[in-house]
């Protein structure tokens, strides 16, 4: 699948359908095409001013904004929960500036799905796209502060610095200590920045049937992976990448309380005078395995 036809979709049928301007959403989304066709290269772009602060999703807001047409349906999750303020909020922003959008909270028929630190734990289609809000695009700013020095490095491919970090975590802690924004290496080049998802979602990426989109508002960047393209953490070869286990005292994984799963991601949920219990994180796929009770 080529860069630009993961990023195929009808013009709109309204003048102006979203919040931005014809001038952003074209601009917009030839920086999704230049993104896509370099996998890992993060793309400046002109991030519009927007009704809520920088700082609170807006680089994801306006990718969506930007490839939303009315066909589309949106899924909005954040923290893998559909029902959080910051979804709730997001999703009423979106589709008020989108008039007949439609939503759904199931990943199976969303086209768009707007996520703040998960990927679902369903597997994704072709026809899906995974828009990424983002705090901070560059893997690297956690041991350069220099703008124009990380520029450098990249275009170098001189990563020697993020390795040591992780070399002192080894040194520091007997593994790496990172638990998300778990740096990887798209397509053999470049490394990115996965936004804050935990390192349980990091494999998902490798080799999607989608695409996987990533926007920066405050910082002004944007990049990608495409589809089916290899995503490799960042790992030495005596200490391999491991994801979350959630082990019990007696080595077993913890199971879901509501509907059994083994095999997600889990959230702890502390209990007064009893043991803690354990839940799914992504809503939808625990009432997708619950046969969606209660009208879901």
């Amino acid at each position: 699948m080529s860069p630009a036809s993961s990023l195929q979709r009808p013009a709109s049928s309204c003048d102006r359908f979203g919040f931005l301007d014809d001038f952003a959403v074209r601009e917009m989304r030839r920086g999704m095409l230049k993104a896509l066709a370099i996998p890992g290269y993060q793309v400046p772009y002109a991030s519009r001013e927007m009704p809520i602060a920088r700082g609170f999703g807006t680089g994801g807001m306006q990718l969506t904004l930007a490839l939303a047409v009315p066909q589309d349906r949106l899924k909005v999750i954040d923290q893998g929960a559909d029902d959080s303020v910051n979804a709730v909020n997001l999703r009423r922003f979106i589709t008020a500036s989108c008039p007949g959008l439609a939503t759904t909270t199931r990943t199976a028929e969303a086209t768009l799905i707007q996520t703040r630190h998960r990927v679902p734990e369903r597997q994704l289609a072709p026809g899906q796209m995974m828009i990424y809000q983002v705090p901070y695009p560059d893997p690297l700013q956690i041991v350069e502060p220099s703008e124009a020095k990380r520029r450098r490095c990249h275009a170098h491919g001189d990563y020697a610095r993020l390795w040591v970090k992780l070399y002192e975590d080894v040194v520091r802690f007997r593994e790496v200590s990172i638990s998300n924004r778990y740096p990887a290496r798209v397509a053999g080049r470049y490394i990115i920045d996965p936004s804050p998802i935990p390192r349980w979602d990091l494999p998902k990426l490798h080799c999607s049937p989608v695409a996987h989109l990533f926007g920066a508002g405050r910082e002004k960047k944007l990049y990608a992976v495409p589809p089916f393209t290899e995503v490799v953490p960042l790992a030495f070869d005596d200490i391999p990448f491991a994801v979350e286990g959630f082990r019990a005292t007696d080595c077993s994984r913890h199971a879901c309380a509501t509907c059994g799963a083994t095999d997600t991601f889990l959230d702890e949920i502390p209990q007064v005078g009893a043991p803690p219990r354990w839940l799914c994180n992504d809503q939808d796929r625990c009432a997708e395995r619950q046969g969606y009770p209660d009208g879901a």
